[in-house]
């Protein structure tokens, strides 16, 4: 038996492959936003430490992942507390927030892949990332990796490829 997916692969208008998940949390949307862009919130979900310029044009630095090399983004576009998008390794993440009420909000995460190959991969990454998320935004501690090969992301990997997810980019840590 496979793991329940929550992300969807599709193809944006333009034309570019994605990964997209959504969640609704039961925070004010000003609350959401500091899990997407406060430094100290996004380590305990995020793969990889990011520090950022929180403006357009401005730097993010990633770093902590032992399978991943340090390295820099940039912020494409920001609006707070609704949308931050920037370039992460060529690809194109997306957070976007919509105020449900005032003590909930719809959480989006768009992954513009730069290659169709990586959407198991990352949608398989995601799933983990955003289950310690889900955790912390319950007032919980996440037990155990969330990013790396030691995180338990195979199980979302083999339902994405069963899925016919594309897939055959190289995981980091494995490969």
């Amino acid at each position: 038996m496979s793991a329940e997916l929550t992300g969807t692969y599709l193809t944006l208008g333009d034309g570019r492959p994605a990964v997209r998940f959504s969640r609704t949390y039961d925070h004010p949307i000003d609350r959401v936003w500091h899990f997407v862009t406060n430094p100290g919130e996004l380590a305990q979900w995020f793969p990889s430490r990011a520090e950022m310029e929180l403006r357009p044009g401005g730097t993010i630095r990633f770093s902590g992942d032992p399978n991943m090399p340090e390295s820099t983004g940039q912020v494409l576009a920001v609006d707070p507390p609704r949308h931050l998008s920037f370039d992460w390794g060529g690809d194109e993440l997306r957070f976007d927030l919509e105020e449900l009420d005032e003590a909930r909000t719809r959480f989006t995460l768009t992954n513009v892949l730069a290659a169709e190959d990586t959407a198991a991969r990352n949608g398989a990454g995601w799933e983990v990332c955003l289950a310690a998320l889900d955790v912390k935004v319950h007032g919980e501690r996440f037990e155990g990796a969330h990013a790396g090969p030691s995180a338990p992301w195979k199980e979302f990997y083999d339902g994405y490829l069963e899925a016919g997810v594309p897939s055959g980019a190289p995981v980091p840590g494995l490969d």
